[in-house]
């Protein structure tokens, strides 16, 4: 690729802020009220830079092989197969969180009260994934195109409608829900309860590791990555943070729904102006964004654990690929596995209980991805002798151990808090709760003993196989 055609500074940001932002996450956050800025403020500082400047590092200098083969190169195939896992397992709680944001934003053109229905959005959640996946088996690729306008009608706009909204608000001296001082921005350290906000937070932040793939295809990167890590850090920490804001001051915290809060509080804003027409549009707009980006991510995650299938991680039932190339049995066990976790809709007592549960159970296995992630770095930093053609942390050696330090604390804090059940959202019995909890993350991890024990049985099958050719 010549310098000419390589990604400029704008670019750039702009490929890191679609990846990373998004207007589903600002009810989530919109619920700590005043706090969300000190936790969006501290998310960024121990989880956001961290992450990007350590995938940027080792895609650079290491391989693109993404966090499996950097955990291998580091820890061995078994630890980077459990990395590559988490993070294909995680976006399989994910998606009923995302489908189920497009079916409240949707239950406003037919009818608001839908979105606390538990059997409209089972039923919607699970149509509209098997529809994708069915999708995905056709090898039907949707085109950068249609993604990018999937973004800008469903993301970019809506982003600066709300942030404009709030603006006039404010000025208009209209009442607000919450009230910013010095008092109640700083949460309490005294009670872990008040840090759980940093488990919606830390979940929109994450994905920023995505981004650095591209690192390659920079101009000068060592000066055009920073720029852009920089810029597009500044552009997500604003419009999300006001974005949830905009939610936090005209909403009560009680009446915050998780599902379809943005499209409340845009129902809000508007029917306040007096342009309700505009609320089917919004809703419209909202789908198409979350659609487009939905569909890539029925088949992306998937690919990771292709290059853990090439080490006999799993059975040959699984790399089994169609006439369209696609890889049909993991495809359509995801669907079957997808279709079990989106029953936490039915087990809890309110749609915001199962989706804030489907929220921090993502949150966790994600998580410890980044601890993996960030024990690589350090790892493979101390093992590795980077020749700076590309992007390196500033600092040398111990740059990189302080970034990678600071990414560990900040997951250290979140994979704690997250266990906590939350007092503002009713969830039933904490115990209750906790077994869920608990149960889903057991079943998410154990299956990889599955896995372990193949590879080492299907090793050994191999070595005897060896052993016998050569005597004979």
């Amino acid at each position: 690729m010549t310098t000419v055609n390589k990604l400029n500074t704008l670019a750039l940001t702009l490929l890191i802020t679609g990846a990373i932002d998004s207007i589903r996450n600002l009810p989530a956050t919109a619920l700590f009220g005043s706090t969300l800025i000190f936790f969006f403020i501290f998310a960024a500082l121990v989880f956001l830079i961290p992450t990007a400047l350590v995938s940027a590092e080792l895609t650079a200098n290491v391989d693109e092989g993404g966090i499996y083969k950097w955990a291998k190169l580091a820890f061995g195939e078994r630890i980077g197969f459990l990395a590559v896992w988490l993070q294909w397992i995680n976006n399989l709680v994910w998606f009923p969180t995302i489908l189920s944001f497009i079916a409240g934003t949707a239950a406003y053109l037919i009818d608001p009260a839908l979105a606390q229905n538990k059997y409209y959005m089972v039923s919607v959640i699970l149509c509209l994934f098997w529809l994708l996946t069915l999708v995905n088996l056709r090898g039907v690729h949707v085109s950068a195109k249609f993604t990018s306008f999937c973004a800008i009608i469903g993301l970019i706009l809506p982003m600066i409608m709300i942030i404009g909204l709030l603006l006039v608000w404010l000025i208009g001296n209209h009442p607000l829900q919450i009230q910013l001082n010095s008092s109640t921005i700083l949460p309490s350290f005294q009670h872990s309860e008040n840090w759980m906000a940093l488990t919606a937070v830390m979940l929109g932040f994450a994905g920023m590791e995505l981004a650095s793939v591209h690192i390659k295809d920079v101009a000068n990167p060592q000066k055009t990555f920073p720029r852009a890590l920089a810029f597009s850090s500044v552009i997500i920490l604003i419009t999300m943070m006001l974005g949830s804001l905009a939610i936090a001051f005209v909403l009560p915290y009680n009446q915050i729904n998780l599902v379809n809060g943005t499209i409340q509080t845009f129902a809000y804003f508007l029917s306040a102006y007096h342009l309700n027409w505009l609320i089917p549009v919004l809703t419209i707009m909202l789908v198409i964004g979350s659609l487009g980006g939905v569909i890539s991510w029925v088949i992306s995650p998937i690919k990771g654990l292709g290059h853990a299938a090439q080490d006999g991680f799993m059975p040959p039932f699984f790399e089994k690929l169609n006439k369209h190339g696609v890889p049909q049995n993991l495809l359509l066990t995801q669907g079957v596995l997808v279709s079990f976790v989106c029953m936490a809709f039915l087990f809890l007592p309110s749609i915001n209980a199962s989706y804030w549960l489907l929220t921090a159970l993502t949150t966790q296995l994600y998580m410890m991805m980044y601890v993996i992630l960030f024990l690589s770095g350090m790892r493979l930093r101390k093992k590795m002798s980077y020749s700076g053609g590309y992007f390196v942390i500033p600092g040398k050696k111990l740059g990189t151990w302080l970034v990678c330090a600071s990414g560990l604390i900040g997951c250290a804090i979140t994979l704690y808090v997250g266990f906590i059940p939350p007092s503002n959202i009713n969830i039933g019995s904490g115990l209750n709760y906790e077994i869920l909890f608990i149960t889903g993350m057991l079943a998410m991890i154990v299956p990889i003993v599955f896995f372990y024990w193949y590879q080492i049985r299907t090793s050994r099958l191999l070595m005897k196989t060896e052993i016998r050719s050569e005597t004979i």
